[in-house]
């Protein structure tokens, strides 16, 4: 892999997520027991997201199972067992949060015997029965390929379903946990859209890790082949003042992003979102989901 970049480029550079909305969000999940990945993961999408009605909740606690070497989450072989009582804390956070469209990540949990999926459901239908209206995006784990395990959460009824591919297929091996895989990731995309083919799909890529663009371009050809309709690219950037996680190879300028975007386009996608700041959870991506889930409403 080249020379690692070091300073961030000033267009990578934003202002910590403050003020009384922020503040207030975050009391109301902090209450409870919740966590938010907007934190955990340290997005700089927070301040924008909450303010503006989106929220995104980590399910079954703060630490993963695994040890991907981008991810911030903390890991433990055996993390503690997920809370009985997390479906109707988060129905109901969510409900005073009084936020329109909730996206539910979680931690790998390879521990359990089903690795979580019934939680999972649990937190979906909770969710919806106590919050009728509000569009749910589901970012799942892998199941460790276990189609199974990926129905159960299915048939809770998530309104988007997502699942990262992470990275370029070559570099996967060197940036996710030895558990996951790339073409494991594309089976269980294209498991998901065979199972609820109404259900958008949804995934997102990290760019600056050493890819190379031929190299995004196959991954946009994979990607799309599988039925993925939602596609994101972001910057990666290096939890601050870690050795374990992976150096930034380097910083793609916004103009490369802009013209990344253009290309996954024209590979048939309902959607790209593409810049520096963008996660598998962002904004405009949400609203743009939200948007044609109700335009396309059965």
């Amino acid at each position: 892999m080249p020379r690692a970049a070091e300073r961030l480029p000033p267009w990578l550079k934003v202002k910590l997520p403050t003020g009384p909305v922020v503040a207030r969000l975050k009391d109301a999940s902090r209450s409870r027991g919740l966590s938010t990945v907007c934190e955990e993961a340290r997005c700089p999408n927070l301040g924008e997201c909450w303010g503006g009605g989106t929220a995104t909740f980590m399910v079954m606690g703060d630490t993963c199972t695994r040890g991907c070497r981008f991810c911030s989450v903390g890991t433990a072989l055996k993390p503690p067992a997920p809370d009985a009582e997390e479906p109707a804390k988060l129905a109901q956070t969510l409900k005073e949060m009084a936020v329109d469209y909730v996206v539910l990540t979680t931690v790998c949990r390879d521990d359990l015997p089903d690795q979580g999926a019934g939680h999972l459901a649990a937190c979906i239908r909770e969710i919806k029965k106590i919050n009728p209206g509000m569009k749910l995006e589901m970012l799942l784990q892998d199941f460790r390929a276990d189609k199974a395990l990926l129905e159960t959460v299915l048939d809770a009824g998530p309104d988007v379903v997502a699942h990262n591919v992470e990275c370029v297929e070559r570099l996967t091996s060197s940036v996710r946990d030895a558990k996951a895989g790339y073409r494991q990731s594309l089976d269980v995309l294209a498991h998901a859209k065979k199972y609820r083919p109404k259900a958008p799909t949804k995934t997102s890529l990290m760019l600056g890790l050493g890819e190379t663009e031929g190299e995004l371009i196959q991954a946009f050809n994979d990607i799309r082949a599988v039925g993925v309709d939602i596609l994101t690219l972001g910057q990666y950037l290096r939890p601050s003042g870690s050795r374990h996680h992976l150096m930034v190879d380097k910083f793609i300028h916004p103009d490369d992003f802009k013209r990344f975007g253009e290309i996954a386009k024209r590979h048939g996608f309902l959607y790209v979102a593409s810049g520096p700041f963008v996660r598998s959870s962002y904004r405009a991506a949400e609203l743009f989901m939200k948007g044609h889930l109700e335009n396309h409403a059965p």
